[in-house]
């Protein structure tokens, strides 16, 4: 872990900094230092080994969440910040590097909707065939496991090569995320950035029913 507060931190430099192997964080919400953080061990979801249990696949199936892709970017990381008591590594610096690289197009979101209401998302980078994912919330039960049921679905359709799922949490291993080591990591984040995946998965209106983004990861 280094410090990124020595230079100025563009959105330019965060992607370098992905191509590498690299991301930013902040301690906490209210701490307006970056650090660079370059874990030993890397926690990756395999595009072909997502774990999605029995129940899981009948909420997918169900479709009781509206699914849509950058949608509401501001809103889905208030919400992945929204800890309490400043305990987040969302500050407003990240804010806004990232809202400036959702313009750019290198930042997407999914969310997850019910009755109009935003209950669940998650966002993450994209370089080449890497997806670098980065944080996930929810207000419902199942709302973010439908949303990275739906994410990996359209990573797959597209032709990513790489989900980055940075440490490994409980929760994140029963859905099928591993850990690799540095070395290893590395080797795979540099075939997948010589990879041109398929952009138009990212369509607005390329609306994906639960029922076909479940086909998609069969």
């Amino acid at each position: 872990m280094t410090s990124g507060g020595e230079f100025e931190i563009t959105p330019q430099t965060v992607l370098r900094a992905y191509s590498i192997g690299l991301f930013p964080m902040a301690e906490r919400a209210d701490d307006p230092r970056l650090f660079w953080i370059d874990p030993e061990r890397r926690g990756v979801f395999p595009l072909d080994g997502l774990i999605v249990s029995r129940s899981l696949a009948k909420t997918v199936r169900s479709d009781r969440f509206a699914l849509t892709v950058d949608g509401d970017f501001d809103a889905v990381i208030a919400a992945c910040a929204d800890r309490g008591a400043g305990e987040t590594w969302i500050n407003p610096r990240i804010r806004a590097l990232y809202r400036a690289l959702f313009d750019m197009g290198a930042v997407h979101t999914v969310e997850a909707r019910r009755d109009g209401e935003l209950v669940g998302g998650l966002y993450g980078v994209s370089i080449g065939g890497a997806f670098f994912g980065e944080s996930m919330f929810h207000r419902a039960a199942d709302a973010s496991k439908v949303a990275l049921v739906h994410l990996v679905a359209r990573l797959r359709r597209g032709g990513w090569r790489l989900l980055d799922a940075q440490f490994v949490t409980p929760h994140l291993a029963s859905l099928g995320a591993v850990e690799i080591a540095r070395a290893a990591y590395r080797a795979r984040l540099a075939a997948a950035l010589t990879v041109e995946p398929d952009q138009a998965v990212w369509a607005r209106d390329l609306g994906m029913s639960g029922a076909e983004a479940l086909a998609a990861l069969a």
